[in-house]
């Protein structure tokens, strides 16, 4: 009975998390006509369907297209960076003793937790002010300065896994301090890297307020605010349909992501949790 009662609440757990995404999918497929005139169902009836054309519309819309690359380039830049900034960080963090290195982390967790909607106001005034507004790098700071942090607690607790003998040995055999933490500390810490690395990437790519907030043109405007602006024919009747494909093409990458890297996104999650 308890592997049944298992068995059953996986299954529930499962079809409540899949279900907006097999609603989504089955929306991309419908045309604008049969959403607009309420066709029920997953999958459309005779003459409902559009097929692949709502994904060929999508795909071949410039505002769009630029969005992918917008998202790709902030997505990218802001891991990398945030990445060797929380290594460099976390590996201060974790081996060197200094006065205020519990302020630093607990100051870190609290700008993590700080709500995303209350920095909108002051940073749109700045970025205009300095020239950042609707710019990659009027997205990118406010993406680091909220991954910086969990980035720095994941790797943190990674470095401190790590023997501090690994580190004293390979300087015993002539490596310097710089070539000690590179070739020996970051590669065990590497589920960390690749943790905090993803985490990141996820935050930057599903951002929703800061870039709609902060852009104006389709310069650099990321995929969930491109989304938004989609309009049709009828400025009062939004194409459901196109939204719903874009959807779906925007969530295809990190699908691949995780499907090609959960065994690694798993082990960087759980490494650094259990000591022994």
């Amino acid at each position: 009975m308890r592997k049944l009662g298992t068995a059953v609440g996986c299954v529930l757990i499962l079809l409540w998390c899949l279900l907006p995404v097999a609603w989504i999918i089955s929306l991309s497929f419908k045309s604008q006509t049969a959403i607009t005139n309420g066709s029920p169902g997953f999958l459309p009836k005779d003459g409902d369907g559009a097929g692949w054309q709502n994904y060929t519309d999508v795909l071949d819309n410039e505002q769009f297209r630029r969005a992918i690359f917008n998202s790709i380039g902030i997505s990218l830049i802001a891991t990398l960076l945030s990445v060797i900034i929380a290594t460099l960080a976390a590996y201060a963090i974790a081996r060197l003793e200094f006065k205020g290195k519990k302020f630093v982390l607990t100051m870190a967790l609290a700008i993590a937790m700080f709500p995303v909607v209350s920095l909108v106001g002051p940073l749109f005034d700045m970025w205009r002010t300095i020239g950042l507004y609707d710019t990659w790098p009027g997205l990118i700071i406010p993406y680091m300065s909220f991954t910086l942090p969990l980035a720095i607690w994941t790797l943190s607790a990674f470095f401190r896994e790590i023997p501090w003998e690994l580190e004293q040995a390979a300087q015993v055999d002539g490596a310097t301090s710089w070539q000690a933490f590179r070739k020996v500390i970051v590669p065990l810490a590497a589920p960390g890297v690749f943790t905090a690395a993803i985490l990141t990437f996820f935050f930057a790519w599903n951002d929703f307020v800061f870039g709609i907030s902060l852009t104006s043109t389709e310069s650099a405007r990321p995929i969930p605010a491109a989304l938004s602006f989609f309009v049709g024919a009828d400025p009062f009747n939004r194409p459901a349909s196109l939204l719903a494909a874009g959807a779906v093409v925007s969530t295809i990458p990190i699908i691949i992501i995780v499907l090609i890297f959960q065994r690694k996104i798993v082990a960087g999650l759980t490494s650094g949790a259990v000591k022994g």
